[in-house]
């Protein structure tokens, strides 16, 4: 089945679609701290340390964190779409950095030398790989003895009062991103290659009060996508009935961690 973890190319050549999932949780997600800002006050960064982002997007998180990490990062944003790199080089340029670089790059077959980052930083990206091992292999050996590697990823129930309105498109009722590297998966990789791993939960969760916003997130990639104008009309009358059912109000649990392995010295 198609879905938020396939078609890669397409879904993520530049940061369109992904911007109507990023809305949804943006404006409708309550936290004493947004995701940005909390998973950058758990990084052990430092001044000066050298920061590989893979998967780095548009370079969002890096533009939303400025107030939260250290002084003269020296970032290289690496990403399988050269889309994505350049947007995020151009925004991140315009900040105050050591340095931004940017490489088109494989998770799974990094272009740089052994030991190379002091912390190498892989969000909501490790589920779109056919082999996450190897990625995280290859984290390893890019990583400084004592870098740090963070993950971020989400729960298998994570939105599942959104997901379970998915299945009149064909998808199963559940978050595809933590179907495919959730939290057990992401604790048990991490910990076979590192020896050692911590987990933190992001205390929060979603009230939505639009349903045109869910509909246009869940349309964003397979198979909501490419359906046919009798799914999308069904797709809508199954979102207004759960907005109804809520009193004009869709209440939604959240399952997203932050993953920290320090490499042995």
């Amino acid at each position: 089945m198609s879905s938020i973890t396939s078609g890669n190319a397409e879904q993520y050549a530049d940061s369109r679609k992904l911007a109507a999932r990023g809305r949804l949780n943006r404006e409708y997600t309550i936290a004493e701290t947004g995701w940005f800002p909390w998973v950058a006050r758990q990084l052990p960064l430092k001044p000066d340390d050298k920061v590989l982002d893979i998967g780095c997007g548009p370079g969002w998180f890096w533009a939303s964190v400025m107030q939260d990490v250290p002084e003269n990062l020296h970032l290289t944003l690496a990403d399988q779409s050269s889309g994505m790199v350049a947007e995020a080089v151009e925004r991140c340029s315009a900040l105050p950095f050591g340095s931004v670089t940017g490489r088109q790059a494989d998770a799974a077959a990094l272009p740089f030398e052994d030991a190379s980052f002091d912390a190498v930083i892989a969000m909501h990206m490790l589920y779109h790989l056919a082999d996450q091992l190897a990625a995280i292999v290859e984290m390893f050996r890019v990583l400084k003895p004592g870098g740090v590697l963070a993950v971020t990823t989400n729960g298998v129930g994570n939105m599942r009062e959104i997901y379970a309105l998915t299945t009149v498109l064909g998808s199963p009722p559940v978050d595809p991103g933590g179907a495919a590297f959730g939290y057990d998966k992401a604790q048990a990789i991490m910990h076979a290659q590192f020896g050692n791993v911590t987990f933190m939960q992001h205390p929060a969760r979603m009230r939505i009060t639009e349903p045109e916003d869910v509909f246009l997130a869940l349309t964003s990639y397979p198979p909501g996508d490419g359906a046919s104008e009798t799914q999308l009309a069904a797709f809508r009358e199954v979102i207004e009935g759960a907005f109804q059912c809520g009193n004009g109000v869709l209440e939604v649990g959240k399952e997203t961690g932050l993953f920290l392995s320090t490499k042995p010295v």
